[in-house]
């Protein structure tokens, strides 16, 4: 069976974001990239299945700005076997949508036939969380979200799922699409080795043309602006002082 694992480039979570004077969009010159953590859970998660036996072959895709390869070449010294990167922008300030990225997505897994599709529950930079599950109704595939462990045996994938009130554990037939929470896996770190040997692996590039996909987007962002600061604590000398501020000051009781 083969399986795609889309990976996105976003500022590095460790970076401070800033958002520009003008409040236009977030700014990303000098900013440090890296692929979005819940993309390499999905990718470690991937390369797991193929481990064991159930995934024959991995195919990276990342759609965005050129510079997207560096995340493609990081998932295939991880263990993927190929990559695609879409080269597709919107503006410059504004994120790609994710129903033009899940339609690209969908055209992918046509052409590469793929029996099971791994992604990120969300990327990290809008917080979306909303391609995955977008991707499984084009396709018209069942889908499991939130997933924090998987097994797959024959045509059926039993996925236990992150909920509100604890876990679920459900069933879905193959093929599917799984998001993958923070608690899947521990993604591993590539070896200098695989690093090298990753410059040679195949890496397709692609427009949104070549699909015959309008990526035009349907929304459009006004401002972007920085949270506002928040109020430092206080100390409170007993439990009805306490009490009081929460009435009086919060007044959430």
């Amino acid at each position: 069976m083969k399986m795609l694992v889309p990976v996105k480039r976003v500022i590095d979570y460790n970076v401070k974001v800033r958002v520009n004077a003008d409040g236009s969009g977030i700014d990303l010159s000098n900013v440090k990239m890296s692929m979005n953590p819940f993309d390499e859970i999905a990718l470690e998660e991937a390369i797991r299945l193929k481990e064991n036996g159930v995934v024959t072959e991995i195919v990276a895709v990342s759609i965005g700005v050129k510079q997207a390869q560096d995340t493609l070449r990081t998932a295939l010294a991880m263990g993927a076997d190929r990559a695609v990167l879409i080269e597709a922008t919107s503006d410059v300030h504004q994120d790609i949508e994710p129903l033009a990225v899940a339609k690209l997505l969908a055209a992918v897994v046509r052409e590469e036939e793929a029996g099971l599709v791994i992604a990120g529950k969300q990327a990290i930079d809008n917080d979306l969380n909303a391609t995955g599950q977008m991707l499984a109704a084009l396709l018209g595939w069942g889908q499991a979200t939130f997933a924090s462990e998987i097994s797959i045996e024959g045509s059926k994938a039993t996925v236990t799922r992150e909920i509100d009130g604890g876990l679920q554990t459900i069933n879905v037939t193959l093929p599917a699409v799984i998001t993958a929470d923070l608690r899947l896996n521990e993604p591993r770190y590539a070896s200098l080795p695989n690093i090298m040997k990753a410059k040679r692996k195949p890496l397709a590039e692609k427009t949104p043309a070549d699909y015959g996909i309008d990526i035009a987007p349907r929304l459009t962002v006004i401002k972007t602006v920085e949270p506002a600061a928040r109020k430092a604590g206080v100390r409170v000398g007993s439990v009805d002082e306490l009490l009081a501020k929460l009435k009086d000051e919060a007044g959430v009781i």
